[in-house]
Protein backbone atom coordinates (compact mmCIF):
# COMPACT_ATOMS: atom_id res chain seq x y z
CA UNK A 1 0.00 0.00 0.00
CA UNK A 2 1.57 3.34 -1.01
CA UNK A 3 1.87 6.15 1.48
CA UNK A 4 -1.02 8.20 0.09
CA UNK A 5 -3.43 5.25 0.14
CA UNK A 6 -2.26 4.30 3.63
CA UNK A 7 -2.94 7.80 4.94
CA UNK A 8 -6.41 7.82 3.40
CA UNK A 9 -7.14 4.40 4.89
CA UNK A 10 -5.99 5.44 8.38
CA UNK A 11 -7.97 8.69 8.19
CA UNK A 12 -11.12 6.83 7.20
CA UNK A 13 -10.56 4.30 9.97
CA UNK A 14 -10.06 7.03 12.55
CA UNK A 15 -13.23 8.80 11.46
CA UNK A 16 -15.34 5.67 11.43
CA UNK A 17 -14.14 3.90 14.57
CA UNK A 18 -15.40 6.37 17.20
CA UNK A 19 -18.79 6.63 15.49
CA UNK A 20 -19.26 2.87 15.68
CA UNK A 21 -17.90 2.45 19.20
CA UNK A 22 -19.25 5.49 21.04
CA UNK A 23 -21.84 5.08 23.75
CA UNK A 24 -24.72 7.29 22.64
CA UNK A 25 -27.46 8.83 24.79
CA UNK A 26 -30.99 10.05 24.07
CA UNK A 27 -31.69 13.76 24.40
CA UNK A 28 -33.35 13.35 27.80
CA UNK A 29 -30.18 11.91 29.34
CA UNK A 30 -27.85 14.87 29.46
CA UNK A 31 -26.38 17.82 31.32
CA UNK A 32 -28.79 19.69 33.63
CA UNK A 33 -31.33 16.85 33.77
CA UNK A 34 -33.52 16.12 36.78
CA UNK A 35 -33.85 12.47 37.80
CA UNK A 36 -37.03 11.38 39.54
CA UNK A 37 -36.55 10.77 43.25
CA UNK A 38 -37.92 7.79 45.14
CA UNK A 39 -38.20 5.35 42.22
CA UNK A 40 -35.78 3.21 40.16
CA UNK A 41 -34.32 5.43 37.43
CA UNK A 42 -33.66 4.06 33.96
CA UNK A 43 -30.58 5.30 32.11
CA UNK A 44 -30.46 4.08 28.53
CA UNK A 45 -28.84 4.54 25.15
CA UNK A 46 -27.03 2.81 22.32
CA UNK A 47 -23.59 1.28 21.80
CA UNK A 48 -22.01 -1.53 19.83
CA UNK A 49 -23.79 -4.86 20.12
CA UNK A 50 -22.30 -6.70 23.09
CA UNK A 51 -20.51 -3.62 24.40
CA UNK A 52 -20.32 -3.39 28.19
CA UNK A 53 -21.64 -0.07 29.51
CA UNK A 54 -21.17 1.22 33.06
CA UNK A 55 -23.16 4.01 34.71
CA UNK A 56 -21.61 5.65 37.76
CA UNK A 57 -23.66 8.11 39.79
CA UNK A 58 -22.79 9.22 43.28
CA UNK A 59 -21.85 6.03 45.16
CA UNK A 60 -23.59 3.64 42.75
CA UNK A 61 -22.05 1.83 39.77
CA UNK A 62 -24.24 -0.27 37.48
CA UNK A 63 -23.08 -2.23 34.42
CA UNK A 64 -25.03 -3.72 31.55
CA UNK A 65 -24.39 -5.09 28.05
CA UNK A 66 -25.84 -3.71 24.81
CA UNK A 67 -28.13 -6.17 23.06
CA UNK A 68 -27.87 -7.37 19.47
CA UNK A 69 -29.42 -4.13 18.19
CA UNK A 70 -27.04 -2.01 20.26
CA UNK A 71 -29.61 -0.91 22.84
CA UNK A 72 -28.75 -0.91 26.53
CA UNK A 73 -30.41 0.15 29.78
CA UNK A 74 -29.23 0.35 33.38
CA UNK A 75 -31.26 1.10 36.49
CA UNK A 76 -30.22 3.27 39.42
CA UNK A 77 -31.68 2.64 42.86
CA UNK A 78 -34.29 5.05 44.27
CA UNK A 79 -32.66 8.27 45.49
CA UNK A 80 -33.49 11.23 47.70
CA UNK A 81 -33.72 14.75 46.24
CA UNK A 82 -30.46 16.63 45.94
CA UNK A 83 -27.60 17.73 43.74
CA UNK A 84 -26.00 18.94 41.62
CA UNK A 85 -24.02 15.79 40.81
CA UNK A 86 -22.02 14.35 37.93
CA UNK A 87 -22.78 11.10 36.13
CA UNK A 88 -20.25 9.07 34.17
CA UNK A 89 -21.35 6.65 31.45
CA UNK A 90 -18.59 4.59 29.91
CA UNK A 91 -18.12 1.84 27.37
CA UNK A 92 -15.44 2.08 24.73
CA UNK A 93 -15.69 5.81 25.31
CA UNK A 94 -16.64 7.81 28.41
CA UNK A 95 -19.23 10.56 28.82
CA UNK A 96 -19.60 12.87 31.81
CA UNK A 97 -22.96 14.51 32.47
CA UNK A 98 -22.82 17.57 34.69
CA UNK A 99 -25.16 19.57 36.89
CA UNK A 100 -27.56 16.66 37.41
CA UNK A 101 -30.30 17.03 40.04
CA UNK A 102 -32.59 14.56 41.78
CA UNK A 103 -36.14 15.78 42.39
CA UNK A 104 -39.62 15.76 40.88
CA UNK A 105 -40.18 15.29 37.15
CA UNK A 106 -43.43 16.16 35.38
CA UNK A 107 -44.52 16.02 31.74
CA UNK A 108 -46.80 18.74 30.37
CA UNK A 109 -48.76 18.25 27.16
CA UNK A 110 -51.81 19.32 25.20
CA UNK A 111 -52.61 21.98 22.65
CA UNK A 112 -52.11 25.74 22.43
CA UNK A 113 -53.04 26.67 25.99
CA UNK A 114 -50.30 24.38 27.25
CA UNK A 115 -47.99 25.62 24.50
CA UNK A 116 -48.75 29.26 25.42
CA UNK A 117 -45.41 30.85 26.24
CA UNK A 118 -44.56 32.65 29.45
CA UNK A 119 -43.69 35.65 27.27
CA UNK A 120 -47.39 35.93 26.35
CA UNK A 121 -48.88 35.46 29.83
CA UNK A 122 -50.21 38.16 32.16
CA UNK A 123 -47.52 40.35 33.68
CA UNK A 124 -44.98 38.65 31.41
CA UNK A 125 -42.18 41.18 31.75
CA UNK A 126 -42.05 40.94 35.53
CA UNK A 127 -42.58 37.16 35.60
CA UNK A 128 -39.71 36.61 33.16
CA UNK A 129 -37.39 38.92 35.07
CA UNK A 130 -38.02 36.93 38.26
CA UNK A 131 -37.61 33.49 36.64
CA UNK A 132 -34.26 32.67 38.21
CA UNK A 133 -34.61 29.18 39.64
CA UNK A 134 -31.45 27.14 39.06
CA UNK A 135 -33.05 24.08 40.68
CA UNK A 136 -35.91 24.08 38.15
CA UNK A 137 -34.96 22.53 34.82
CA UNK A 138 -36.91 22.85 31.56
CA UNK A 139 -36.95 20.55 28.53
CA UNK A 140 -38.89 21.61 25.42
CA UNK A 141 -39.65 18.79 22.96
CA UNK A 142 -39.38 19.76 19.29
CA UNK A 143 -42.67 19.37 17.39
CA UNK A 144 -42.53 16.35 15.10
CA UNK A 145 -45.05 13.90 13.62
CA UNK A 146 -44.23 10.22 13.04
CA UNK A 147 -45.97 7.19 11.54
CA UNK A 148 -44.36 4.81 14.06
CA UNK A 149 -42.99 5.26 17.60
CA UNK A 150 -39.61 7.00 17.67
CA UNK A 151 -36.88 6.29 20.20
CA UNK A 152 -35.70 9.88 20.73
CA UNK A 153 -36.80 13.51 20.68
CA UNK A 154 -34.99 16.76 19.94
CA UNK A 155 -34.38 19.05 22.89
CA UNK A 156 -32.10 19.66 25.85
CA UNK A 157 -32.37 20.37 29.58
CA UNK A 158 -31.96 24.03 30.52
CA UNK A 159 -31.67 25.70 33.89
CA UNK A 160 -34.63 27.97 34.55
CA UNK A 161 -33.46 31.49 33.78
CA UNK A 162 -35.32 34.46 32.30
CA UNK A 163 -34.08 33.43 28.83
CA UNK A 164 -35.13 29.79 29.08
CA UNK A 165 -38.37 30.43 30.97
CA UNK A 166 -39.79 32.93 28.49
CA UNK A 167 -39.60 30.30 25.73
CA UNK A 168 -41.41 27.54 27.59
CA UNK A 169 -44.99 26.77 28.60
CA UNK A 170 -46.44 29.41 30.93
CA UNK A 171 -48.66 26.80 32.61
CA UNK A 172 -45.69 24.46 32.96
CA UNK A 173 -43.49 27.21 34.41
CA UNK A 174 -46.02 28.35 37.02
CA UNK A 175 -46.82 24.75 37.95
CA UNK A 176 -43.13 23.92 38.36
CA UNK A 177 -42.40 27.10 40.30
CA UNK A 178 -45.24 26.47 42.74
CA UNK A 179 -44.12 22.88 43.36
CA UNK A 180 -40.48 23.88 43.75
CA UNK A 181 -41.27 26.58 46.30
CA UNK A 182 -43.74 24.46 48.27
CA UNK A 183 -41.82 21.17 48.25
CA UNK A 184 -38.35 22.66 48.48
CA UNK A 185 -36.89 20.17 45.98
CA UNK A 186 -35.62 20.35 42.38
CA UNK A 187 -38.28 20.14 39.67
CA UNK A 188 -37.86 19.03 36.07
CA UNK A 189 -40.53 19.94 33.53
CA UNK A 190 -40.72 18.23 30.13
CA UNK A 191 -42.89 20.28 27.78
CA UNK A 192 -44.39 18.41 24.81
CA UNK A 193 -47.37 20.18 23.21
CA UNK A 194 -48.73 21.38 19.86
CA UNK A 195 -51.41 23.99 19.26
CA UNK A 196 -54.70 23.04 17.62
CA UNK A 197 -54.28 19.29 18.06
CA UNK A 198 -56.95 16.76 19.13
CA UNK A 199 -56.51 14.11 21.82
CA UNK A 200 -56.42 11.28 19.26
CA UNK A 201 -53.08 12.64 17.96
CA UNK A 202 -51.64 12.09 21.44
CA UNK A 203 -53.01 8.54 21.79
CA UNK A 204 -51.30 5.50 20.32
CA UNK A 205 -52.74 4.09 17.12
CA UNK A 206 -52.88 0.64 18.73
CA UNK A 207 -55.05 1.92 21.59
CA UNK A 208 -57.41 3.67 19.17
CA UNK A 209 -57.72 0.55 17.03
CA UNK A 210 -58.62 -1.54 20.08
CA UNK A 211 -61.56 0.69 21.06
CA UNK A 212 -64.65 0.01 18.87
CA UNK A 213 -66.40 3.19 20.04
CA UNK A 214 -63.59 5.27 18.55
CA UNK A 215 -63.40 3.47 15.22
CA UNK A 216 -65.05 6.47 13.57
CA UNK A 217 -61.99 8.63 14.31
CA UNK A 218 -59.75 6.37 12.26
CA UNK A 219 -62.36 6.12 9.52
CA UNK A 220 -62.69 9.92 9.39
CA UNK A 221 -58.93 10.27 9.07
CA UNK A 222 -58.79 7.71 6.28
CA UNK A 223 -61.34 9.79 4.37
CA UNK A 224 -59.19 12.87 4.99
CA UNK A 225 -56.20 11.10 3.43
CA UNK A 226 -58.26 9.94 0.45
CA UNK A 227 -59.54 13.49 -0.12
CA UNK A 228 -56.13 15.09 0.32
CA UNK A 229 -55.03 15.17 -3.35
CA UNK A 230 -58.08 17.16 -4.41
CA UNK A 231 -57.94 19.33 -1.29
CA UNK A 232 -54.27 20.06 -1.95
CA UNK A 233 -54.98 20.99 -5.55
CA UNK A 234 -57.68 23.40 -4.40
CA UNK A 235 -55.37 24.85 -1.75
CA UNK A 236 -52.58 25.42 -4.28
CA UNK A 237 -54.93 27.49 -6.44
CA UNK A 238 -56.12 29.46 -3.41
CA UNK A 239 -52.52 30.05 -2.35
CA UNK A 240 -51.54 31.34 -5.76
CA UNK A 241 -54.51 33.71 -5.77
CA UNK A 242 -53.69 34.84 -2.25
CA UNK A 243 -50.07 35.59 -3.11
CA UNK A 244 -51.23 37.77 -5.99
CA UNK A 245 -53.81 39.56 -3.81
CA UNK A 246 -51.32 40.01 -0.96
CA UNK A 247 -48.73 41.52 -3.29
CA UNK A 248 -51.30 43.91 -4.71
CA UNK A 249 -52.49 44.92 -1.23
CA UNK A 250 -48.93 45.55 -0.09
CA UNK A 251 -48.22 47.69 -3.13
CA UNK A 252 -51.34 49.75 -2.41
CA UNK A 253 -50.55 50.09 1.29
CA UNK A 254 -53.46 47.91 2.39
CA UNK A 255 -53.52 45.01 4.86
CA UNK A 256 -53.07 41.73 2.97
CA UNK A 257 -55.92 39.20 3.18
CA UNK A 258 -55.55 36.18 5.44
CA UNK A 259 -53.66 33.31 3.87
CA UNK A 260 -55.53 30.06 3.15
CA UNK A 261 -54.91 27.19 5.58
CA UNK A 262 -53.21 24.07 4.20
CA UNK A 263 -55.45 20.99 4.24
CA UNK A 264 -54.85 18.10 6.62
CA UNK A 265 -53.13 15.14 5.05
CA UNK A 266 -50.06 12.90 5.29
CA UNK A 267 -47.68 14.04 8.02
CA UNK A 268 -50.20 16.44 9.55
CA UNK A 269 -50.12 16.97 13.31
CA UNK A 270 -53.74 15.80 13.60
CA UNK A 271 -52.80 12.30 12.42
CA UNK A 272 -54.23 9.81 14.95
CA UNK A 273 -51.26 8.56 16.95
CA UNK A 274 -48.84 10.86 15.10
CA UNK A 275 -47.84 12.99 18.08
CA UNK A 276 -47.87 10.07 20.46
CA UNK A 277 -45.30 8.36 18.23
CA UNK A 278 -42.98 11.35 17.98
CA UNK A 279 -43.50 13.36 21.16
CA UNK A 280 -44.72 10.92 23.85
CA UNK A 281 -43.37 7.42 23.13
CA UNK A 282 -39.70 8.55 23.25
CA UNK A 283 -40.30 10.05 26.71
CA UNK A 284 -41.76 6.92 28.29
CA UNK A 285 -38.47 5.30 29.41
CA UNK A 286 -37.78 8.38 31.56
CA UNK A 287 -38.99 8.09 35.16
CA UNK A 288 -41.55 10.78 36.07
CA UNK A 289 -43.86 11.65 38.95
CA UNK A 290 -46.82 12.53 36.77
CA UNK A 291 -48.32 14.54 33.91
CA UNK A 292 -50.31 17.74 33.44
CA UNK A 293 -52.59 18.24 30.44
CA UNK A 294 -54.39 21.25 28.92
CA UNK A 295 -56.39 20.32 25.84
CA UNK A 296 -59.93 19.78 24.63
CA UNK A 297 -60.67 22.81 22.48
CA UNK A 298 -60.05 20.86 19.26
CA UNK A 299 -62.43 18.09 20.34
CA UNK A 300 -65.22 20.44 21.47
CA UNK A 301 -67.47 19.82 18.48
CA UNK A 302 -70.51 17.79 17.53
CA UNK A 303 -68.41 14.88 16.28
CA UNK A 304 -66.14 14.48 19.30
CA UNK A 305 -67.59 16.15 22.42
CA UNK A 306 -69.42 13.07 23.74
CA UNK A 307 -66.88 10.44 22.59
CA UNK A 308 -64.16 12.52 24.26
CA UNK A 309 -65.11 11.01 27.61
CA UNK A 310 -64.00 7.62 26.28
CA UNK A 311 -61.11 9.00 24.21
CA UNK A 312 -59.61 11.00 27.06
CA UNK A 313 -59.74 8.12 29.52
CA UNK A 314 -58.23 5.85 26.90
CA UNK A 315 -55.37 8.29 26.35
CA UNK A 316 -54.60 8.53 30.07
CA UNK A 317 -54.56 4.76 30.46
CA UNK A 318 -52.50 4.45 27.26
CA UNK A 319 -49.82 6.75 28.66
CA UNK A 320 -49.77 4.97 31.98
CA UNK A 321 -49.33 1.62 30.28
CA UNK A 322 -46.49 2.98 28.14
CA UNK A 323 -44.60 4.43 31.11
CA UNK A 324 -45.04 1.27 33.14
CA UNK A 325 -45.18 3.17 36.42
CA UNK A 326 -48.73 2.22 37.37
CA UNK A 327 -51.45 4.86 37.81
CA UNK A 328 -49.16 7.88 38.02
CA UNK A 329 -50.89 11.22 38.78
CA UNK A 330 -52.55 12.73 35.72
CA UNK A 331 -53.82 16.27 36.26
CA UNK A 332 -55.73 18.27 33.68
CA UNK A 333 -57.38 21.62 33.04
CA UNK A 334 -61.08 21.91 32.36
CA UNK A 335 -61.93 24.26 29.50
CA UNK A 336 -62.32 27.90 30.50
CA UNK A 337 -65.24 30.13 29.68
CA UNK A 338 -65.10 31.28 26.06
CA UNK A 339 -67.73 32.32 23.54
CA UNK A 340 -67.26 29.34 21.26
CA UNK A 341 -70.07 26.90 20.55
CA UNK A 342 -72.72 24.82 22.36
CA UNK A 343 -70.41 21.81 22.60
CA UNK A 344 -68.04 23.33 25.14
CA UNK A 345 -70.26 22.42 28.13
CA UNK A 346 -70.45 18.82 26.88
CA UNK A 347 -66.67 18.64 26.48
CA UNK A 348 -66.23 19.94 30.04
CA UNK A 349 -68.56 17.22 31.26
CA UNK A 350 -66.52 14.64 29.34
CA UNK A 351 -63.42 15.92 31.11
CA UNK A 352 -65.10 15.45 34.49
CA UNK A 353 -65.69 11.80 33.63
CA UNK A 354 -61.93 11.18 33.63
CA UNK A 355 -61.92 11.83 37.38
CA UNK A 356 -63.30 8.33 37.79
CA UNK A 357 -59.78 7.08 37.05
CA UNK A 358 -57.38 6.74 39.98
CA UNK A 359 -54.97 9.56 40.77
CA UNK A 360 -56.55 12.12 38.47
CA UNK A 361 -57.26 15.74 39.30
CA UNK A 362 -58.87 18.65 37.49
CA UNK A 363 -58.19 22.38 37.64
CA UNK A 364 -61.44 24.29 37.07
CA UNK A 365 -60.91 27.69 35.40
CA UNK A 366 -64.46 28.67 34.47
CA UNK A 367 -63.78 32.01 36.19
CA UNK A 368 -60.59 33.15 34.43
CA UNK A 369 -61.31 32.68 30.74
CA UNK A 370 -61.72 35.47 28.22
CA UNK A 371 -64.99 35.59 26.28
CA UNK A 372 -63.37 36.64 23.01
CA UNK A 373 -60.00 34.91 23.33
CA UNK A 374 -59.52 31.14 23.41
CA UNK A 375 -56.15 31.73 25.14
CA UNK A 376 -56.66 33.16 28.63
CA UNK A 377 -53.58 35.19 29.66
CA UNK A 378 -54.00 34.29 33.32
CA UNK A 379 -51.83 31.20 33.32
CA UNK A 380 -50.69 31.90 36.90
CA UNK A 381 -53.93 30.59 38.41
CA UNK A 382 -53.94 27.63 36.03
CA UNK A 383 -50.49 26.57 37.20
CA UNK A 384 -51.44 27.22 40.82
CA UNK A 385 -54.57 25.08 40.69
CA UNK A 386 -52.74 22.23 38.99
CA UNK A 387 -50.04 22.42 41.65
CA UNK A 388 -52.66 22.20 44.41
CA UNK A 389 -53.92 18.98 42.84
CA UNK A 390 -50.36 17.69 42.59
CA UNK A 391 -49.62 18.46 46.21
CA UNK A 392 -52.71 16.55 47.31
CA UNK A 393 -52.72 13.64 44.86
CA UNK A 394 -49.01 13.08 44.22
CA UNK A 395 -47.56 14.21 47.53
CA UNK A 396 -50.33 13.47 50.02
CA UNK A 397 -50.79 16.94 51.48
CA UNK A 398 -54.03 17.50 53.36
CA UNK A 399 -55.45 20.48 51.51
CA UNK A 400 -58.47 21.51 49.49
CA UNK A 401 -57.35 21.26 45.87
CA UNK A 402 -60.66 21.50 43.99
CA UNK A 403 -63.67 23.73 43.91
CA UNK A 404 -67.13 22.29 44.66
CA UNK A 405 -68.02 19.25 42.56
CA UNK A 406 -71.68 18.29 42.19
CA UNK A 407 -72.45 14.97 43.91
CA UNK A 408 -76.21 14.51 44.15
CA UNK A 409 -79.61 16.19 44.40
CA UNK A 410 -82.80 15.77 46.39
CA UNK A 411 -86.22 17.17 45.51
CA UNK A 412 -88.05 19.04 48.27
CA UNK A 413 -91.46 20.07 46.92
CA UNK A 414 -90.94 22.97 44.53
CA UNK A 415 -87.19 23.19 45.04
CA UNK A 416 -84.08 21.09 44.53
CA UNK A 417 -81.23 20.76 47.01
CA UNK A 418 -77.75 20.15 45.64
CA UNK A 419 -74.93 18.41 47.47
CA UNK A 420 -71.23 18.82 46.70
CA UNK A 421 -67.82 17.34 47.29
CA UNK A 422 -64.86 19.65 47.99
CA UNK A 423 -66.92 22.11 50.01
CA UNK A 424 -63.76 22.90 51.98
CA UNK A 425 -64.22 25.78 54.42
CA UNK A 426 -67.73 26.32 53.08
CA UNK A 427 -69.61 27.57 50.03
CA UNK A 428 -69.84 31.19 48.93
CA UNK A 429 -71.05 33.43 46.15
CA UNK A 430 -67.81 34.97 44.91
CA UNK A 431 -68.00 38.77 45.00
CA UNK A 432 -71.07 38.80 47.23
CA UNK A 433 -74.67 39.11 46.13
CA UNK A 434 -76.85 36.24 44.88
CA UNK A 435 -75.62 33.04 43.27
CA UNK A 436 -75.54 33.22 39.48
CA UNK A 437 -75.51 30.63 36.73
CA UNK A 438 -78.28 28.27 37.91
CA UNK A 439 -81.14 27.03 35.70
CA UNK A 440 -84.01 24.76 36.68
CA UNK A 441 -86.55 22.70 34.70
CA UNK A 442 -89.68 20.68 35.23
CA UNK A 443 -90.79 17.52 33.42
CA UNK A 444 -91.10 19.47 30.14
CA UNK A 445 -87.30 19.99 30.08
CA UNK A 446 -87.64 23.74 29.65
CA UNK A 447 -84.81 25.32 31.67
CA UNK A 448 -85.39 28.79 33.11
CA UNK A 449 -83.21 31.06 35.26
CA UNK A 450 -83.38 30.00 38.89
CA UNK A 451 -82.97 31.50 42.32
CA UNK A 452 -80.24 29.77 44.27
CA UNK A 453 -79.05 30.21 47.82
CA UNK A 454 -76.51 28.53 50.05
CA UNK A 455 -77.77 26.53 53.02
CA UNK A 456 -74.89 25.05 54.98
CA UNK A 457 -72.94 22.80 52.63
CA UNK A 458 -75.77 22.67 50.07
CA UNK A 459 -77.35 24.93 47.48
CA UNK A 460 -81.13 25.19 47.23
CA UNK A 461 -82.51 26.04 43.78
CA UNK A 462 -86.04 27.06 42.78
CA UNK A 463 -88.14 29.22 40.46
CA UNK A 464 -91.71 30.53 40.68
CA UNK A 465 -92.11 29.33 37.09
CA UNK A 466 -91.37 25.67 37.95
CA UNK A 467 -93.66 24.02 40.50
CA UNK A 468 -92.45 20.47 39.94
CA UNK A 469 -88.66 20.68 39.37
CA UNK A 470 -86.74 17.66 38.12
CA UNK A 471 -83.34 19.00 37.01
CA UNK A 472 -80.81 21.76 37.58
CA UNK A 473 -77.96 23.03 35.46
CA UNK A 474 -75.09 25.24 36.57
CA UNK A 475 -72.82 27.24 34.25
CA UNK A 476 -74.10 25.10 31.39
CA UNK A 477 -73.01 27.47 28.62
CA UNK A 478 -69.85 28.06 26.66
CA UNK A 479 -69.29 31.44 28.35
CA UNK A 480 -71.39 31.41 31.51
CA UNK A 481 -71.80 34.02 34.22
CA UNK A 482 -71.37 32.02 37.41
CA UNK A 483 -70.00 32.56 40.90
CA UNK A 484 -70.25 29.47 43.11
CA UNK A 485 -66.93 28.93 44.94
CA UNK A 486 -65.72 27.35 48.10
CA UNK A 487 -64.18 29.65 50.71
CA UNK A 488 -60.79 28.23 49.79
CA UNK A 489 -61.00 30.36 46.64
CA UNK A 490 -61.72 27.63 44.08
CA UNK A 491 -64.65 27.72 41.61
CA UNK A 492 -67.32 25.04 41.23
CA UNK A 493 -67.20 22.95 38.10
CA UNK A 494 -70.11 23.36 35.64
CA UNK A 495 -72.61 20.50 35.83
CA UNK A 496 -76.08 19.28 35.00
CA UNK A 497 -78.22 16.86 36.98
CA UNK A 498 -80.05 15.65 33.88
CA UNK A 499 -77.26 13.73 32.19
CA UNK A 500 -78.65 11.29 29.66
CA UNK A 501 -77.88 7.62 29.27
CA UNK A 502 -75.70 5.70 26.82
CA UNK A 503 -72.81 8.14 27.01
CA UNK A 504 -74.91 11.30 26.81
Amino acid sequence: MNRKRACLFLAALAAAAPLAADVRLPALIGDNMVLQSGVPVRIWGKADAGERVTVKFRSESVSTVADASGKWAAYLSPMRPGGPFEMTISGKNSLTLRNVLIGEVWVGSGQSNMAWLLSNANNAEQEIAQANYPRIRLFNVKRVVADAPLDDVEGSWQECTPDSAKATSAVGYFFSRNLHLKLGVPVGFIHSSWGGTPAQSWTSRAALEDEPALKFILEDWQKTLENYPSAKEKYDKQLAAWKEAAAKAKAEGRTPPQAPRPPAGPGHQNTPGGLYNAMVAPLTPYAIRGAIWYQGESNANERHAYPYRKLFRLMIEDWRKAWGQGSFPFLFVQLANFKANPWWPVLRESQVDALELRNTGMAVIIDIGESKDIHPRNKQDVGLRLSLAARAIAYGEKLVYSGPMYRQMTTEGNRIRLWFDFVGAGLEARGGGPLKGFMIAGPDGNFVPAEARIEGETVVVSSPAVSNPVAVRYAWEDDPVCNLFNKDGLPASPFRTDRGKAGQ
